[in-house]
């Protein structure tokens, strides 16, 4: 995600959730509005989603295409990445163009916890992971974390933390590890060497930093013995090491949008909902250099909008789900060459500002049923 890690908790903490969503119905029109506002022409407005291929994301394209009188082009790949080299065919299909992205996470309201979704296709109408794209990323991380979590020790003695560490977190030969920050955790000595003051079979106990004995005080006792460190091994403690670097056709794109933020998100009460927080910001990061900087939209009117898609499963006889839309950020490119960036406080107030009346909406079922009543075109095709 970015390479200074003091910058990933604040950004994270910057995604705001609670009163700062929209029901998918009441979105897409003032979105609509909102395109009008600035100049775009009805009629010609090409709509496209970046949204994962997951059954859930159906609801909102249904309603893109209800409110824009169009099925929207497709910027999407598994995950909620965007494919940034199909800007151009999308600029080829309209005048005016509008791009929404969404990362999603699904969630359980007789639970209360997000990261599972309720499929009513399925045999017996089981729950799994929504979204599987992120869930199936984060599954090594979470592993490696809940492994260190057991295999650090922490003992409070006479005023000193000891600190034991497995071998295999005081080894540079793994190639894809979690890893300690050891020089917040252990004592070094002058000529920068880790001595420990005991030695075992497969782990070594030094004494730990002053910084790293404080932050152990408000998790453990005076003589309260060995004790793994649990979740207490905050996110500034470690990191991750794994290779990226041959990712050709993009398929760890997720994967390299997550990695900086990786602490944070595996010690996450939500797991699934912080890693598509991060996603859904690290992706427009990306995509909007990427838009910005294309020929095919040059002179063109464009509006790029980013946010999170919540799945909220859908209840018995409910055959779509309740889709919220949380607004992260907005990209505006218009044909005099203004061109600005809405922040999520600013997003979200332009957006409620608009109505969400849309007296161009097509109605779906009369559009459909015309097309059924239409006279039967012949196709005349070479023998």
């Amino acid at each position: 995600m970015y390479n200074v890690r003091d910058h990933i908790q604040a950004s994270l903490g910057h995604f705001r959730m609670e009163g700062y969503w929209f029901r998918y119905s009441s979105f897409v029109p003032r979105l609509y509005n909102w395109c009008k506002q600035l100049g775009f022409e009805v009629g010609k407005i090409m709509p496209s989603r970046a949204f994962c291929s997951d059954e859930s994301q159906g609801y909102p394209i249904i309603l893109l295409a209800k409110h824009f009188g169009t099925f929207p082009f497709n910027h999407g790949r598994v995950g909620g990445i965007m494919a940034c080299d199909r800007h151009g065919p999308h600029a080829h299909h309209g005048e005016d163009l509008v791009i929404v992205h969404s990362s999603h996470v699904g969630y359980d309201p007789e639970t209360c916890q997000f990261g599972t979704y309720r499929r009513s296709q399925t045999a017996h109408d089981e729950c799994s992971s929504n979204c599987g794209k992120i869930h199936g990323t984060l599954n090594w991380y979470l592993k490696e974390y809940d492994f260190a979590r057991n295999n650090v020790f922490i003992e409070m003695r006479n005023g000193q933390c000891h600190l034991t560490i497995d071998n295999q977190y005081l080894s540079r030969s793994r190639e894809r590890s979690l890893v300690l920050n050891l020089n917040k955790m252990v004592q070094y000595q002058t000529d920068g060497e880790m001595v420990p003051i005991s030695i075992q079979s497969t782990s070594r106990t030094f004494y730990a930093t002053e910084d790293f004995t404080a932050d152990m005080r408000w998790f453990f006792a005076e003589g309260g013995g060995r004790q793994p460190i649990g979740d207490a091994l905050l996110p500034e403690y470690f990191t991750y090491h794994t290779d990226l670097s041959e990712d050709h056709d993009g398929t760890r794109q997720l994967e390299q949008n997550l990695i900086g933020a990786m602490p944070w998100i595996v010690t996450s009460a939500e797991p699934m909902l912080t890693a598509a927080q991060a996603n859904t910001q690290a992706e427009f990061d990306r995509a909007y250099r990427s838009i910005s900087q294309e020929k095919a939209y040059r002179g063109r009117n464009l509006v790029y909008v980013t946010g999170l898609h919540v799945d909220i499963s859908p209840a018995d006889g409910q055959v779509f789900p309740l889709t919220k839309f949380i607004p992260w950020a907005a990209y505006v490119q218009l044909k005099s060459g203004e061109r600005y960036i809405l922040e999520q406080e600013a997003l979200f107030e332009r957006l409620n500002g608009c109505s969400q009346i849309n007296p161009d909406q097509i109605a779906l079922d009369d559009v459909i049923q015309l097309m059924e009543e239409a006279q039967e075109i012949h196709l005349h095709l070479p023998s």
